[in-house]
């Protein structure tokens, strides 16, 4: 079958919905504008199709958002606030400098986006066969619907079936009450739709990037896995609104969860891993075979952003503009050039190993130190750190039009076009290092015989820290300069699920049910593909390296759920999983209760201690304010709609 990509041109919800403060439009952009789209649309077969367009447009509302990454990010075990954070990151770090509340951004991240697009799944859904649309695409809509339903119950726990028409009804008309369903109720549909989703849909997708039968396994077998953890509840976190909880059906679902993937890896249909982690991530592979599902741009002014541009950034949806938040300012960093003149050595520049700063969220130090998942002995062998962050920054001032032959760096020693002026080195050679009088601005450190200015990861800080690489922005149009739109959105698709997940499920689920052995086979999977590394990202070369047996060596001979944590956290690190992780496992307070990492000045290195306050209550988010402030009931009966925990 010829596949082509699918273009989002279409706002990401077609009706209103009963939800009043739920994000409403009347206006549908498509190569011809139109407007005023009443219900009767979605009985006809343009209607349907340009509906179907839509469930693929929300994706971009959240996935590539930063405030969205900020709320599943900041405040686990993989990052805190950095320097130039405001109130948004602060609240979510829980670290006492700042409060989850029910007006916050943490609180309406996704709630806004997804009722809508619930609502316009439900009418395709209602109204699709009638329009003669084929049942493989009514499937679409019914994995997106509990593709949506799945975030949400993660995220608020029970939430409404019902918008206004009756549960899982389209519902055409602005209903200003709400009743929230219990968490077994809102799965019992989603798990519904997602098994009609993985019946109907095929196997290979109708177009570059649509979903199809895998995709659909991929999230109902991490439903069943959530589920199974929710009905086992190992450390009593409550649930609301209230309900019981069959803790003795659990083993079933995990059961499920395990057959699912393995169905799915026994059988990948075109989905692959790639050779190597770097294939994985680097910009010019996206839509490879192991995504299966992504938040889609290009470099399209009018249609890859939804309209938006790629110029100077807005920081709001539908951009991809992620990957600002982990990226600190290394742009200040001076140098003295061999004219005497004082220069910026490496600058703005429209790569994946650098883009625009923006300084939101710092990783934790404790993940890079002795006992963190990059530990001095996983950075020696497994090439997912290489892959994941940017830890030597090339100069490029030659890009900018600098006729400038070198700058002096590290010992005096010059530096040139394209090398290497400061690098992050392993906790082992921080003895090394002499970190006086070599920059005092920036706190950088000088190892004999190196011209690159150095910092050891165990003084990771607020201020200065690894670049997450895997979301970097990256262009065509540069035409060997730094890059004219720098500072803008991404137009790189975000990967939203890969299938690569498919075996730390499988695994997490063997761990539940006492799968030892099984658990172990398939985490080695992804251990041995990240003992190969064929090209280094940081030192732009590459290379023939086979650590698979020294990976193999390392994984221990009994299997937890806090390795499969680690696991998940090297191979998705920074992409938005790590909230839902945690939670999920009931892990969250346990490993993210404190935290290390050094001050907010570029000259502070040593590491300080935070504690964070995580109370039970805090597993699922506030319902937004706006939602309840619009909603006519009584004073008593919002109350009653709020989670316990933010009343």
């Amino acid at each position: 079958m010829k596949t082509k990509s699918i273009k989002y041109i279409l706002a990401a919800c077609l009706v209103c919905c009963g939800l009043i403060t739920l994000t409403s439009c009347n206006d549908v952009l498509d190569e011809q504008p139109r407007s005023q789209f009443d219900p009767t649309f979605f009985n006809t077969k343009a209607g349907i199709e340009g509906g179907l367009t839509s469930l693929y447009a929300h994706l971009r509302y959240f996935y590539g958002n930063g405030y969205y990454l900020n709320s599943v990010e900041t405040g686990t075990d993989e990052y805190t606030w950095a320097q130039s954070a405001d109130g948004n990151f602060k609240d979510a770090d829980l670290s006492g400098v700042g409060q989850m509340t029910p007006t916050n951004s943490i609180a309406g991240s996704i709630w806004g986006t997804l009722f809508p697009n619930i609502n316009t799944a439900s009418g395709i859904i209602e109204n699709g066969a009638e329009a003669g649309i084929d049942a493989s695409l009514l499937a679409e809509a019914y994995f997106f619907r509990g593709f949506d339903y799945f975030l949400l119950v993660q995220t608020y726990g029970g939430v409404p079936l019902d918008l206004g028409a009756g549960e899982l009804k389209f519902n055409t008309s602005t209903v200003r009450t709400s009743v929230r369903n219990t968490v077994p109720e809102v799965y019992a549909a989603i798990f519904k739709d997602l098994e009609k989703a993985v019946s109907d849909l095929p196997e290979n997708p109708r177009l570059t990037g649509t979903v199809t039968k895998n995709v659909a396994r991929l999230y109902l077998s991490k439903a069943y896995l959530t589920y199974a953890w929710w009905l086992e509840n190992p450390n009593n976190i409550p649930t609301y609104p209230e309900c019981s909880r069959e803790s003795g059906q659990a083993n079933s679902y995990f059961q499920k969860a395990y057959d699912t993937a393995m169905q799915a890896i026994n059988n990948p249909g075109p989905y692959a891993l790639q050779p190597t982690f770097y294939d994985v991530n680097v910009a010019t592979n996206d839509r490879n075979s192991e995504v299966m599902l992504y938040a889609d741009h290009d470099e399209d002014e009018k249609y890859g952003n939804g309209g938006a541009g790629y110029g100077w950034g807005n920081g709001g949806s539908p951009e991809n503009f992620a990957y600002w938040m982990e990226t600190w300012n290394y742009t200040e960093m001076t140098a003295k050039a061999a004219s005497g003149a004082t220069i910026n050595p490496i600058q703005r520049e429209a790569v994946q190993a650098l883009g625009r700063p923006w300084t939101r969220m710092a990783p934790i130090a404790d993940n890079f130190i002795e006992g963190g998942v990059w530990e001095d002995a996983v950075k020696a062998i497994d090439s997912r750190y290489d892959a994941t962050f940017t830890l030597r920054y090339h100069t490029n001032w030659q890009k900018a039009g600098s006729t400038e032959p070198y700058v002096f760096g590290a010992n005096g020693m010059q530096v040139g076009p394209n090398e290497i002026y400061f690098s992050w080195v392993p906790e082992s050679e921080d003895s090394k290092i002499n970190y006086t009088g070599a920059d005092g601005k920036l706190g950088f450190g000088e190892m004999e015989g190196r011209p690159d200015f150095v910092v050891a990861v165990n003084h990771i800080s607020r201020k200065k820290y690894p670049i997450n690489w895997k979301i970097g922005i990256y262009r065509t149009d540069n035409a060997g300069g730094l890059g004219s739109k720098v500072n803008g959105g991404s137009p790189r698709p975000w990967n939203v699920a890969k299938f690569s997940e498919f075996y730390l499920v499988a695994a997490e689920a063997a761990v539940k049910l006492g799968k030892n052995s099984e658990a172990k086979d398939l985490v080695n999977v992804l251990r041995a593909r990240a003992g190969k590394q064929t090209y280094s990202q940081n030192d732009d070369v590459a290379v023939s390296v086979d650590n698979t047996e020294a990976m193999l060596a390392a994984t221990p001979d009994v299997i937890t759920i806090d390795y499969i944590l680690d696991e998940r956290s090297r191979e998705f690190w920074g992409e938005g999983y790590r909230w839902y992780d945690l939670v999920r496992t009931q892990k969250w307070a346990e490993r993210a209760g404190t935290y290390r990492i050094a001050g907010s000045g570029y000259t502070d290195k040593d590491l300080e201690t935070f504690k964070r306050d995580i109370p039970a209550g805090y597993y699922i988010r506030p319902i937004p304010q706006g939602q309840l402030d619009g909603m006519k009931m009584s004073d008593e009966e919002k109350v009653a709609y709020q989670n316990p925990a933010y009343r």
